[in-house]
């Protein structure tokens, strides 16, 4: 074969790779950019101010000037659907970040060296997984005060324990392949074959649960603001606008129904989007 047909064959490949990602995983990837995006710069979105309401605009329903509608003080439901995004994936990213650096740094830890080390950490892993995750974040909460940053701070360490688990398998299974064992053979020393072949051969599966995470993430953080304990109003949230349209679900059901499908739908692409980084579908 020639270069140049080589050549085109890889391309076709490539090609055909594209091609065969399924549509669902479009759209994941899709929901996820532009959620991202209305987080980043929502002014992109809208010109509505997400705080300040319209008088005599109260409680109308979707129309062409209020594409979702307005709640109960006459501000525009999508204005602070678009403006809650901030809210609620800034803190989503810093609890997954911090459960991530924190399980992963201690599954490794406990992979890694073994014996007592192991057990003592593993132990205190199973502690936490006995307690659920949702009771340890609200006592965490309780701790240290509600409001966002607090917020992220309980859902963080509460994902620490299971980042743990699974590092620490992972880290596990690859010290015990025959590469390692003949890196070890080669001179090796401990640390640089844990940062040269155990790290970067354990770590795929972490990233993937860190993005199943962040879906839950969203899901914990919505449920503490929803109960109170998290962003504080007027600051949309979209835990919080669920929480405001719930009393005005007879007369005014878009106001707890399209903050829903927000939250579903970003949690549902978080979730397509880790199945693909753990590598079990395109």
């Amino acid at each position: 074969m020639s270069l140049v047909d080589y050549s085109t064959a890889r391309k076709s490949i490539r090609t055909a790779r594209v091609l065969n990602i399924q549509p669902g995983l479009w759209l994941a990837w899709a929901v996820m950019l532009l959620a991202l995006l209305a987080a980043f710069a929502p002014g992109l979105f809208t010109h509505f101010s997400p705080t300040e309401g319209v008088p005599g605009a109260q409680r109308l329903a979707p129309q062409a000037a209020y594409w979702l509608g307005t709640d109960q003080l006459g501000r525009d439901l999508y204005t602070r659907i678009v403006y809650g995004a901030a809210q609620s994936l800034s803190a989503a990213v810093a609890a997954v970040a911090m459960g991530l650096i924190g399980g992963t740094t201690l599954g490794v830890l406990a992979g890694a060296f073994g014996g007592r080390t192991e057990n003592a950490l593993m132990r205190l892993v199973d502690v936490l997984l006995s307690i659920p995750s949702l009771l340890l974040s609200l006592s965490i909460l309780i701790l240290l005060g509600f409001g966002t940053v607090h917020a992220a701070l309980a859902v963080g360490i509460a994902s620490i324990a299971s980042f743990a688990r699974l590092a620490r398998g992972e880290v596990v299974r690859v010290r015990r392949s025959e590469f390692v064992e003949a890196a070890y053979g080669s001179g090796g020393s401990f640390w640089r074959v844990l940062w040269r072949h155990i790290l970067p051969n354990s770590l795929t599966a972490v990233i993937a649960f860190a993005a199943l995470q962040f879906g839950q993430a969203i899901l914990a953080l919505s449920t503490l603001s929803f109960l109170g304990y998290g962003t504080p109003p007027p600051t949309p949230e979209w835990g919080l606008l669920i929480a405001e349209g719930r009393n005005y679900l007879a007369t005014a059901w878009w106001l707890t129904t399209f903050p829903g499908i927000v939250v579903v739908a970003v949690v549902l692409a978080a979730n397509r989007i880790s199945r693909q980084l753990a590598g079990g579908d395109a």
